[in-house]
């Protein structure tokens, strides 16, 4: 049997975003251009089944409970002619953790804790940040989601958990899948042991 299509959507631009902060598991809301970028991906999906042949009520839609991800999955699903609330929400699709650095910008962790992101950028995918998680360990609850997915699915959630799956799937060595660019208002297929970007 093959396995299921992952239709990935990072969730659309907040004002954090813009200010470079770090997220993590902060309830971040959607900027009116986050939100455009939400309703374009549903047009992208549409686009990709009607190519396809396949109706938007044919596959499973779950999102990362954070408010970002779930107003991107409503929007969507809206676009597609679909109840907005009718999808899952899966705890194990949240944003990998910054701990103490959440909220701060790149600058502040840089002022705040120099020393600590040498030791970051020499081992990103271990590198665990003061109270938060490192992508090894997010890696570890995405595939035992992974796991769980029987059909063909449309998910939204976040960069972080979008890498972790790069990783999981085997799509690029662990390190390399750290820096992997996970944009917004783009639709991320995995078909297999490929990945395709539409947007």
């Amino acid at each position: 049997m093959p396995t299921p299509v992952i239709y990935y959507v990072r969730h659309g631009l907040t004002d954090w975003n813009v200010q470079q902060r770090l997220q993590g598991r902060h309830d971040v809301p959607l900027n009116r251009e986050g939100r455009a970028q939400s309703i374009r991906c549903g047009e992208i999906l549409r686009d990709l089944m009607l190519r396809d042949a396949r109706a938007a009520q044919d596959f499973g839609y779950v999102s990362s409970p954070l408010l970002r991800a779930r107003k991107t999955m409503e929007l969507m699903r809206a676009t597609l002619g679909l109840k907005p609330d009718g999808y899952r929400v899966e705890a194990r699709l949240a944003e990998i953790a910054f701990g103490e650095w959440e909220g701060l910008t790149y600058a502040d962790v840089l002022a705040r804790d120099e020393d600590v992101i040498a030791k970051r950028e020499s081992d990103k995918w271990g590198f665990l940040p003061p109270g938060g998680e490192s992508y090894a360990q997010v890696m570890v609850r995405i595939g035992q989601w992974h796991a769980t997915i029987k059909t063909d699915t449309v998910v939204a959630a976040h960069g972080g958990t979008a890498r972790a799956l790069i990783a999981h799937l085997a799509l690029a060595p662990p390190e390399d899948a750290t820096h992997y660019s996970i944009d917004q208002g783009v639709v991320y297929v995995f078909v297999g042991n490929q990945l395709t970007r539409y947007g």
